[in-house]
């Protein structure tokens, strides 16, 4: 159902594309709008390992280092049939955990030493288990594709924006820009990619839920991990970019209301909840 429901939100980026493509700039202005998000994205997607990692000062460990916690990786692994990630750990007191990398063969798995604190063994290898489930299921190449698609709307809504401004709104050869449409199209097309954007983040969160339960072997490990994540970054905010907050296994920015619509994350209260009907 997390398969169906992500390519139909794909496919329903690609049609939004196409259709603001017309109105905002024509054929011309949607083909430049996806190349240069394509190129930027794809740059993203094949470093995302190396950026992310030193962006938040991740330190990677050896078994010798952090005998435990590697053990839990390399186990965790095992389970899932993936090739050992490398591991990390970042000195931040806030509780939380990610995944990055292009492919199971170039993954690695990050924990802050405030996760480490907060939570116990079976805990810990639940949240390591949901993150190993994002590697499985290449989710940093879905992720790349919808923010390719999303990237390029943005840009072509900027671009006509600017169009207007400078070059009266004029229509290009092919017959897009300008009118009403077009401005409405400006306001509203960047606002429907984001949240379809965030609706394939928040469906493939619900998916690692389920692979990290089954390949820690208990869904009750990742329920209880949950819980405590919720209150303990509320108590320890993380300074986090906005731009890899979709990356952590909890969202580490503050928001609640209409910043919800725009959440990466799906509920907490939801996710505990589908973890605690698995169990039944």
């Amino acid at each position: 159902m997390n398969i169906f429901k992500t390519t139909l939100l794909l496919t329903g980026l690609t049609v939004l594309l196409v259709v603001a493509g017309n109105a905002l700039g024509g054929a011309n202005g949607m083909k430049i709008a996806f190349v240069i998000a394509l190129v930027m994205n794809f740059g993203s997607y094949w470093f995302s390992d190396k950026i992310v990692l030193k962006m938040y000062k991740a330190q990677p460990v050896t078994r010798g280092e952090a005998p435990e916690l590697y053990g839990m990786v390399e186990q965790l692994s095992r389970n899932a049939g993936l090739p050992m990630p490398k591991t990390y750990i970042i000195e931040n007191p806030a509780p939380n955990a990610f995944a990055t990398g292009r492919n199971p063969s170039h993954a690695a798995v990050a924990v802050t030493t405030g996760i480490l604190q907060l939570l116990d063994r079976n805990e810990l290898m639940g949240v390591l288990g949901h993150e190993l489930a994002h590697v499985k299921h290449r989710d940093i190449l879905i992720g790349s594709m919808a923010a390719t698609i999303a990237g390029a709307i943005t840009m072509m809504a900027s671009m006509a924006k600017w169009g207007m401004l400078f070059g009266g709104g004029h229509r290009d050869n092919n017959g897009g820009g300008g009118g009403i449409a077009a401005i409405a199209m400006m306001i509203l097309a960047p606002i429907a990619a984001m949240v379809i954007q965030m609706a394939i983040s928040r469906s493939r969160e619900y998916a690692a839920d389920r692979g990290g339960a089954e390949i820690s072997g208990n869904p009750r490990y990742l329920s209880s991990a949950l819980n405590k994540l919720a209150n303990g970054i509320q108590r320890v905010p993380m300074d986090a970019s906005p731009a890899t907050a979709h990356m952590f296994i909890v969202n580490p920015l503050r928001g609640g209301g209409l910043a919800s619509l725009f959440s990466t994350h799906p509920p907490m209260e939801e996710r505990v909840r589908r973890l605690e009907a698995m169990r039944a």
